[in-house]
């Protein structure tokens, strides 16, 4: 089952005092033990994670029956196969979501799951692949319908599933427009590719948006809601869609106009990608590899990493995350 020996126990970091004071501490737990299907990998980066930030408050558990530790992706290698699982898996850097558990020096990861790491990427910048690149597919190609030379606007456009879906919408011939909070924000997006890129703090986005784009946006992302969405609706062309990732706004809307979404045959939708089953999860990260697999590999598209910190500095790539300072991902590295 395995090629070389695995310890008994290894290293994770635990949450303390789940809340708004918790804590984060290094800890010692046994190694996972491996089901039906799944892989163990040596962990050698974990990205950081908006979830990882609300889980440590209490407010996004782990699916039931999954690791409590926090992690929704990682990058390693693969040191045991479960008895059902090809053996040439063993030795190969991949990376990929685990639904908990990255924060650790091993973790289980269902064989399905696994995507093979890119030379041309190291094990910081794979750890900073799945979670942004399949949160931005999913929105554009599975729940939402973003037709190719279509038009997209994503707000938070310099966070990691910003910068992931301008690569997609420009590698798919679309008109993309990204709102963000700083100057230095509009530059990176632009830089990536990016039409449009217009700070909210400074500027009327929607006034902007309106006037760049008249006949309106095929697909939103928009991870923030509250406010957002009646601005939302206004932007949205005839047979758009908005895509709801988080509530970073609030979760409350204001003055929902039914009548002007019934106009425009508009689709408001959520979307979640931890609670989905194992195999939604391989079929999503199959049609990602057929539609761009291939651009991933050759750096066509590639993560945007902020900055890899030692995974001691966990806390602190938290305050930082949250400070909405950076411009892509946060990736703790345990090598």
């Amino acid at each position: 089952m395995q090629n070389h020996v695995i310890p008994s126990q290894m290293t994770a970091i635990e949450v303390i005092n789940p809340g708004t004071q918790s804590q984060l501490l290094q800890v010692t737990v046994a190694v996972p033990e491996l089901k039906a299907g799944q892989v163990l990998v040596k962990v050698a980066a974990a990205g950081v994670n908006r979830a990882d930030l609300l889980q440590r408050t209490g407010l996004y558990p782990p699916p039931p029956g999954e690791s409590d530790t926090l992690g929704l992706e990682v990058a390693g290698t693969v040191v045991a196969v479960a008895d059902d699982v090809a053996k040439d898996w063993l030795g190969e850097a991949v990376f990929g979501l685990v639904p908990g558990g990255g924060y650790a020096q091993y973790v289980a990861m269902h064989s399905e799951h696994l995507i093979k790491k890119p030379a041309a990427l190291g094990m910081a910048e794979a750890a900073a692949c799945a979670e942004v690149f399949l949160t931005a597919f999913q929105a554009m190609r599975v729940v939402g319908h973003l037709p190719d030379q279509g038009a997209l606007l994503v707000h938070a456009g310099a966070s990691g599933v910003g910068t992931a879906a301008i690569q997609l919408g420009k590698a798919s011939g679309c008109f993309v427009a990204v709102t963000v909070g700083s100057d230095e924000k509009a530059k990176a997006c632009l830089a990536l590719g990016a039409d449009l890129a217009v700070n909210y703090k400074t500027h009327d986005f929607s006034v902007e948006l309106k006037a760049a784009r008249p006949q309106g946006f095929d697909l939103i992302i928009d991870p923030v809601a509250g406010d957002y969405i009646v601005e939302d609706i206004q932007l949205l062309a005839l047979d758009g869609q908005i895509i709801v990732l988080s509530m970073l706004g609030g979760r409350m809307t204001p003055e929902l106009d039914l009548g002007l979404m019934l106009k425009k045959r508009g689709q408001l939708l959520c979307s979640t990608l931890r609670n989905r089953t194992d195999g939604y999860k391989a079929a999503l990260i199959s049609d990602f590899n057929q539609q761009f697999g291939k651009a991933l590999a050759e750096g066509k598209i590639k993560p945007v990493l902020a900055q890899s910190m030692d995974w001691s500095e966990a806390d602190k790539a938290h305050q930082l995350l949250a400070s909405n300072a950076v411009v892509g991902k946060l990736v703790l590295t345990l090598f």
